[in-house]
């Protein structure tokens, strides 16, 4: 996707809202700036937005809160704006279910790829969709379905299991390299289409968040085992269903 998304900013510094802006609809996409979280859901509530870029600084209810309270109703791609010197900041964000972070001071360019390669991925896998009954396109796995043109993921029992895009990609990773040992760098270029930083742990928060979502035991993993000094490796046999 190059352009032609819709963006929701959400970001209290007047300054940033307007350079970022300018700079993104330069660029194709349409985006509507807001200061806090009550604009943001004034905005969500008038409008359909591809891409939410949420602050974490934020008054009233922080990015985080936000974020927090997002993902208890919205699938919808979030990344998070971290202050450089916050690590915490961005692990917690990756926790409540952001898809991608980015600290400021950030340049323009990284801001607009990651953009792109978040919407990418979406709009890949919805693609994917107009043949979801091709039986290609349902993974299963030690009882488990997981439907790739639907983007939905079925436990053992039949009940559906909430998946922020951000996981079902990681979970796509997985099935589609069983059994193979995955290194971090390999799963974030395959889950956000970039190359890790010094002491970037997005795909560890996120190998958490899954496990505890599809594991018996989330402290005793057999299905996303890690495998010390080299990443973490899917073990179950994998068959289209």
């Amino acid at each position: 996707m190059n352009g032609a998304g819709r963006l929701l900013l959400v970001d209290d510094d007047r300054e940033i809202r307007d350079l970022v802006s300018r700079f993104l609809t330069t660029h194709g996409y349409n985006v509507a700036a807001v200061r806090d979280g009550r604009e943001m859901t004034a905005a969500l509530g008038s409008g359909i937005f591809d891409l939410i870029i949420l602050d974490v600084m934020l008054p009233g209810s922080d990015g985080l809160q936000l974020c927090r309270d997002l993902r208890a109703r919205s699938t919808i791609p979030i990344l998070m704006l971290t202050a450089m010197a916050e690590e915490t900041d961005r692990i917690v964000g990756l926790e409540m279910g952001a898809d991608d972070y980015l600290p400021k001071p950030f340049n323009a360019r990284e801001l607009l790829a990651r953009i792109r390669a978040i919407l990418r991925r979406v709009n890949d896998r919805a693609e994917a969709s107009q043949s979801f009954s091709s039986p290609s396109n349902h993974l299963q796995f030690a009882g488990w379905l997981l439907d790739l043109g639907r983007r939905r993921l079925e436990a053992p029992d039949g009940i559906l299991v909430g998946l922020t895009s951000g996981e079902y990609d990681l979970l796509v990773a997985f099935a589609e390299h069983p059994r193979r040992v995955l290194s971090r760098d390999q799963l974030l270029d395959l889950v956000h289409g970039r190359e890790a930083t010094p002491f970037d742990r997005s795909i560890d928060v996120q190998v958490s968040r899954l496990r505890r979502k599809i594991e018996s035991d989330s402290r005793s993993p057999e299905m996303i085992v890690t495998v010390r000094g080299d990443g973490y490796m899917f073990t179950p046999e994998v068959k289209a269903a």
